[in-house]
């Protein structure tokens, strides 16, 4: 594959000969890049088309694209030029990518389904993976997706005016082009809380798609029963943070763990806060002061073990809607020149905080040790 960088914005006649090159040279796909966003559609396709006209050898090649977002025209032009006759989109989920991201791939693929009417392309996606691969997407990177998010938003299926709501009641297709459950998402709600049984919340798990190892839903239901004794109904959102969460802290092997967090906040006072956290080395204590009862509780956690962070971000978001809404932080760190992201949900935003900034410094120290492990096997020649 051959990709001329900011080929929209290249002088075309040169543009025609590096490609002719490239050919002779053995490029079977020749992918072309909208590099800074700068393309529009009405431009884009034509561009397009020209160059399948006027480059050598076209009709073997694969016709690529590549469109960046910084107009937000990327989908349009990966469209444009599917139109066009390119048959390759280069994409991402959830549109993740460079500065303004990369062309939707959930975008892309629904478009070619949807309206089918009006062009002959099709991807071979199954839409039912769609929200499931979004939600992990978003879970692994840490990057949240925005609620009014075409396809994968949690408002693109929701409905708040009136009118909206009588006209969905009457007949689905009227304010929905697209049925919900085609893309893995469903339409009913089951009202989970304390009194719920093992059976039920394994049940509506595997209606959501989760199909856990019995150690898997051990776990899952213990965390269950914890955030049903803080509120009165769990969610299906609930139950989905809980198995993302679980499965990120598997996958992260957490060195450390808080055993337990006092925070002391009061107007006119300096918050301090006292961490005690279970170790491999053992337990290690701290105490702190901060800005504010999130500030100190980091500031601990540095403190009881010895690792100095610098912070990047930090985001805090409610899974559910509601004043008992657990809380999902993301904290973006910078420790020994490496960035890392810790997550933690707790419905106490300082417990979720401190959770959240213990797990990116657990990330940090297993990922110090794999390079020191590295280096070592390189010393001893192995």
């Amino acid at each position: 594959e051959f990709s001329p960088m900011d080929a929209t914005r290249s002088y075309f006649e040169f543009l025609v000969d590096v490609l002719d090159a490239a050919v002779d040279a053995g490029a079977t796909t020749l992918n072309i890049p909208d590099t800074v966003g700068y393309a529009l559609p009405s431009e884009f396709g034509p561009f397009i088309a020209a160059l399948r006209e006027r480059v050598s050898g076209a009709s073997e090649v694969t016709w690529s694209v590549h469109c960046h977002n910084d107009l937000g025209l990327a989908v349009a032009n990966s469209l444009a030029a599917i139109q066009a006759g390119a048959t390759q989109v280069e994409c991402a989920m959830n549109g993740l990518g460079e500065r303004a991201g990369n062309t939707a791939l959930e975008e892309i693929a629904m478009i070619c389904d949807v309206r089918n009417d009006s062009h002959s392309a099709f991807t071979g996606i199954d839409p039912i993976e769609i929200t499931k691969t979004s939600r992990l997407v978003s879970s692994l990177t840490g990057y949240r997706i925005q609620r009014n998010k075409s396809i994968v938003g949690a408002n693109a299926f929701a409905h708040s005016s009136g009118i909206h709501q009588d006209g969905v009641i009457k007949h689905r297709s009227t304010y929905e082009i697209i049925d919900p459950t085609a893309i893995g998402l469903t339409e009913s709600v089951i009202i989970l809380g304390k009194t719920s049984g093992r059976h039920a919340v394994r049940n509506r798990l595997e209606e959501l798609g989760y199909n856990l190892s019995e150690d898997e839903f051990k776990r899952a239901f213990g965390r269950f029963k914890e955030l049903a004794d803080k509120k009165d109904e769990v969610s299906d959102g609930d139950l989905r943070a809980i198995v993302a969460d679980d499965l990120r802290s598997t996958d992260e092997e957490l060195l450390s763990t808080i055993e337990s967090l006092s925070v002391h906040s009061e107007t006119g006072g300096r918050p301090s806060a006292k961490v005690r956290i279970k170790s491999s080395s053992g337990i290690l204590e701290a105490e702190a002061e901060g800005d504010g009862p999130v500030d100190a509780a980091c500031r601990a956690i540095s403190e009881a073990t010895g690792v100095a962070t610098k912070l990047l971000s930090y985001n805090v978001s409610s899974i559910t809607a509601g004043l008992d809404a657990q809380g999902d932080v993301s904290i973006e760190l910078e420790i020994d020149g490496r960035t890392v992201v810790g997550r933690g949900m707790s419905t106490d935003i300082i417990d979720a905080s401190a959770k959240a900034y213990l797990v990116a410094i657990n990330i940090s120290i297993a990922a110090k040790g794999q390079t020191d492990r590295r280096k070592g096997m390189q010393t001893e020649g192995v």
